[in-house]
């Protein structure tokens, strides 16, 4: 059928954290160049339901490239091929007929491997706890434009709180670090009124907090922002730096 393809996949299988794992390849036939990749993944696992085989585990939600939880690792890329997407944005067409489709899970210390190509990525979630927040009064919300706010601050927010903490940032530094996630969530509030209350402590311990995780440092590849679905700019990760090295001199 025209449109259709035949793929070859190799795909990384373990069953567990302490389990060794493996690449098992498939064959999977009549894909059609308007499937997501997920859907990709759809076709394969019911046969192997139907087969009697244990279905490929990967991590899926919304797939409208909202959530971040579909993280894959393709033909070396996180999210595969194409800029600016998430693997469920990924479309079959970004391929063709034949092709080898390696996809593994991310690799980092800080991302164990909970099945197959899902990991546990709750570090992002303890990072967030350690002072991503804000402190604010209970009762009816503030009118709007009651706090003014510059222009350029807004919109450099607004673009730091694009950040949907997939990890694609992670699987694609070599150092495995979480600073471009980690200081988009510090740009996103330092930016903004409501962020002032915390922010000395916000940043001093979410950077702490980063590094217990075991994440990387930095060493300004660009490969962060390059693969990262939601295009965040390296720019927060000097903003956060800034937050971090003012927040502990003014400690002491």
């Amino acid at each position: 059928m025209e449109g259709n393809m035949n793929l070859t996949l190799k795909v990384w299988r373990q069953k567990n954290a302490n389990a060794e794992g493996g690449f098992q390849k498939y064959d999977v036939q009549g894909i059609s160049e308007d499937m997501s990749f997920l859907e990709m993944f759809d076709v394969l696992n019911e046969r192997l339901i139907n087969e009697g085989e244990s279905p490929v585990a990967f991590d899926h939600d919304c797939r409208e490239g909202i959530c971040g939880m579909c993280s894959m690792y393709i033909n070396g890329e996180p999210h595969g091929p194409g800029k600016n997407v998430t693997t469920c944005q990924l479309h079959m067409r970004s391929f063709k007929d034949g092709d080898i489709i390696t996809v593994e899970p991310w690799r980092a210390k800080a991302f164990p491997i909970v099945k197959d190509l899902a990991v546990n990525r709750s570090a992002f979630d303890r990072i967030i706890a350690a002072g991503g927040y804000v402190s604010v009064n209970t009762g009816n919300a503030q009118d709007a434009n009651s706090l003014p706010i510059p222009k350029d601050n807004a919109d450099d927010a607004f673009m730091a709180a694009a950040c949907i903490g997939c990890g694609a940032c992670v699987a694609a530094c070599v150092n495995s670090s979480a600073m471009l996630f980690t200081s988009a969530k510090i740009s996103q509030l330092a930016l903004l009124p409501q962020g002032q209350a915390e922010r000395q402590m916000r940043a001093e311990k979410m950077v702490v907090q980063m590094d217990t995780e075991g994440f990387g440092a930095c060493s300004v590849t660009g490969a962060c922002e390059a693969e990262c679905p939601k295009g965040i700019s390296l720019e927060n990760i000097a903003r956060m730096n800034r937050e971090y090295y003012g927040a502990v001199l003014s400690s002491k």
